[in-house]
C-alpha cells in the first residue's frame, strides 16, 4: 500500500514539525481496517513526532464516523487537541499529499493560506461541519480537502472529514453523488466539482451573511505597488516575472497559481516541452515566481477596483484588505462555459460534469455523452472511452473542430460515436440522477432523446470579467478589449491571455501576451 520511498519522504517532511501529532482511530470492524492500521503504523514508525499505539485507549475514539476513520490531532502544551480533521478511508493516491500536509500543519508547520485569508477564517462564528467526498484518482479533490483542513486548524468551529467514495458506496448512493469533490456542509450539499479556496469563502459568506464576528484585524495593509497582476495562469505568471525583472514593485492576486492549466491533463503543444501535465506546469510556474521579489496574494479574489484622486487604483480584496497600485494587468483567464439548458445546473454532480478525469470513474460501464467536438471535447471522449461503455459526442456545428490527430485517435475507438449538427435541448433526470439527454438535429429539426447516465460539458470558456464590467470596455462575449500593446481603454490598465479579445486561447499565446502586457506596463510607468 505504501512503499519505502513514500515513508522516507514522510520522515524527511517530519523535520519541519514543531510538535507531535497523534492518529486516533474509530472503533468497529471493517474489511479494510487491517490495511488502514498497517498504513498508519508504518507512517508513525518513520518519526517519534507521530504517535499511534493501537493498544492504548488514547488512540481509539468511538465517536469517529466509522471503523476506517481516523483523526489527526495535535499535542499542544501536554494535551491532545482535536483539530477537526478526519480521514474516512485510506488516503492514498492523490490524497496522500492531503494527509502529509495535515500531519505537518497539525504539527505546527506553516499553513499555505494567505495571511489575510487566515485572519478571515478565524473570524467565522458558525459551526461548520464539512464532509468532502473524493476519489483517490481525482487530481482536483486534494485542493478542496487541503483548504478545508486548514480552515479546521484555524477555527475550532470548523471540522472536515475526507471520505473515500469508493469505500462508502452507500453514502454516495444515498446522497446521489456522481461527481467529486462533493462537499456537504452541516449535512446538506454545499459544493460540487473543483472549487478553490476563494470561491469556498465566497459561498460561505453568501450562505451565512452574518458569518464573521466583529473586530477584524487592523494590521498594516500592503504598501503601494507599481504593478498589480490579477490572475496567475500562463499570462499572469509571465506578466509577473517580466515586471519583476524590470525592478518594479509587483503584487500578484490570484485564487490559485496555474488557473485553468492546473485542471489540464497532458500538454503536448508547449513549445520545447514535448509532454507535461497541468499539475507539473503549475508547480513550475510557482517555482519560477519564487525566484523574484513578488508579493503573492494567493487564494484571494478582487472584489472591486477604484480609481484614486492621484490617478492610481485601489484594489479591494475579498478578505477586506485594500491597497493602491500605479498600474494593473488583468489576467483572470476564463472558466468552463455552461450549456444553459434545462436540467444542467440542477444536476451538476448528479450526472452533469465538466472534468472527465475527475468524474469519469463514476460512470464505469455506463453510457455517457460529451457535449462539444473541439479539442477539449474529443480529449474528454478519449479519456472516458477506457472507462465507460459508450461515448456519444454531440457537436453543434456541421463538423468537428478538434485537431485532426485527436479526431483520428477517437475514430479508432469502437465505443466513441460522433453526432454533428446536434443542438442540446435538455438534460433529464430520474430519481435524482441524469437519465437521458434531448437534442435536436439541426438539419431536419427532428428531436431525439438518448438514454444515458452522464453528460460531460466541453463547449469552451467564458472570460472571468464579472468584477470589472463597466470599468473597462468588454466586447459582446465579455472579453476585455485591448490594442496591440495589451492596453485597455483605461490609462494604466492592461490585459492579457484568455480574458481578452486576442484570438486562439492557447498556453503559448497567453505567455507571450503576458510578457507583452508587462513590457507595456513598464513603458507606461517609465513615461509617467
Amino acid at each position: 500500500m505504501i512503499d519505502q520511498s513514500l515513508l522516507d519522504a514522510v520522515k524527511s517532511y517530519s523535520e519541519n514539525m514543531t510538535r507531535p501529532i497523534s492518529f486516533v482511530l474509530g472503533t468497529g470492524e471493517h474489511e479494510k481496517r487491517a490495511e488502514l492500521v498497517d498504513f498508519l503504523t508504518k507512517i508513525a514508525g518513520t518519526t517519534d513526532k507521530i504517535k499511534f499505539e493501537l493498544d492504548q485507549a488514547d488512540y481509539i475514539d468511538s465517536s469517529l464516523p466509522s471503523p476506517i476513520s481516523f483523526a489527526v490531532r495535535s499535542h499542544i502544551d501536554g494535551e491532545v487537541v482535536d483539530n477537526g480533521i478526519v480521514f474516512s478511508g485510506i488516503p492514498g493516491g492523490h490524497e496522500f499529499t492531503s494527509l502529509i500536509l495535515a500531519i505537518l500543519q497539525a504539527g505546527g508547520h506553516t499553513l499555505k493560506l494567505d495571511v489575510g485569508i487566515q485572519k478571515l477564517v478565524k473570524r467565522f462564528n458558525k459551526p461548520l461541519e464539512f464532509q468532502t467526498y473524493v476519489s483517490l484518482s481525482c487530481h482536483s479533490c486534494p485542493e478542496v480537502v487541503q483548504a478545508l483542513n486548514q480552515f479546521a486548524l484555524l477555527n475550532d468551529n470548523i471540522s472536515n472529514e475526507m471520505i473515500d467514495g469508493a469505500l462508502f458506496q452507500e453514502q454516495v448512493e444515498a446522497n446521489n453523488i456522481q461527481g467529486v469533490p462533493a462537499v456537504f456542509l452541516n449535512g446538506k450539499p454545499f459544493a460540487n466539482g473543483l472549487i478553490d479556496t476563494a470561491k469556498l469563502i465566497e459561498k460561505l459568506q453568501e450562505q451565512f451573511p452574518d458569518l464573521l464576528s466583529e473586530g477584524g484585524d487592523d494590521s498594516e495593509q500592503l504598501e503601494q505597488q507599481d504593478v498589480t497582476i490579477i490572475g496567475a495562469g500562463p499570462a499572469g505568471v509571465a506578466a509577473a516575472i517580466y515586471t519583476a525583472r524590470k525592478g518594479l514593485k509587483v503584487a500578484m492576486v490570484a485564487d490559485r497559481i496555474g488557473g485553468q492549466v492546473k485542471d489540464t491533463q497532458d500538454i503536448e503543444n508547449l513549445i520545447s516541452v514535448p509532454l507535461t501535465t497541468g499539475t507539473h506546469l503549475s508547480a513550475d510556474f510557482e517555482k519560477h515566481l519564487q525566484e523574484y521579489n513578488i508579493t503573492l496574494k494567493q487564494h484571494v479574489t478582487v472584489k472591486e477596483i477604484d480609481e484614486t484622486e492621484e490617478e492610481n487604483y485601489s484594489i479591494h480584496l475579498n478578505t477586506g484588505e485594500q491597497f493602491e497600485t500605479r498600474s494593473i494587468i488583468l489576467a483572470t483567464g476564463a472558466q468552463w462555459r455552461k450549456l444553459g439548458v434545462p436540467g444542467e445546473e440542477e444536476n451538476i454532480g448528479k450526472g452533469v460534469a465538466y472534468c472527465a478525469h475527475c468524474d469519469g470513474p463514476f460512470f464505469k460501464d455506463k453510457d455517457i455523452s460529451v457535449i462539444g467536438g473541439g479539442n477539449s471535447g474529443v480529449e474528454a471522449a478519449l479519456d472516458l472511452a477506457g472507462i465507460v461503455k459508450h461515448v456519444t459526442v454531440l457537436e453543434f456545428a456541421d463538423e468537428l473542430k478538434a485537431d485532426q490527430v485527436l479526431i483520428n485517435k477517437a475514430k479508432e475507438k469502437d465505443n466513441i460515436e460522433f453526432i454533428t449538427n446536434a443542438a442540446t435541448q435538455e438534460i433529464k433526470a430520474t430519481d435524482g440522477k441524469v437519465s437521458s439527454i434531448v437534442f435536436e438535429d439541426r438539419n431536419t429539426g427532428d428531436t431525439h432523446e438518448r438514454d444515458l447516465a452522464g453528460v460531460f460539458v466541453q463547449i469552451g470558456l467564458v472570460p472571468n470579467t464579472d468584477f470589472i464590467k463597466g470599468f473597462v470596455d468588454l466586447n459582446r462575449f465579455g472579453e476585455i478589449e485591448i490594442d496591440e500593446r495589451c492596453r485597455t481603454d483605461r490609462k494604466g490598465i492592461f490585459a492579457c491571455g484568455d480574458v481578452t479579445t486576442v484570438p486562439f486561447k492557447q498556453i503559448n499565446i497567453a505567455m507571450g501576451e503576458g510578457s507583452k502586457a508587462a513590457l507595456s506596463a513598464f513603458e507606461y510607468l517609465v513615461m509617467q
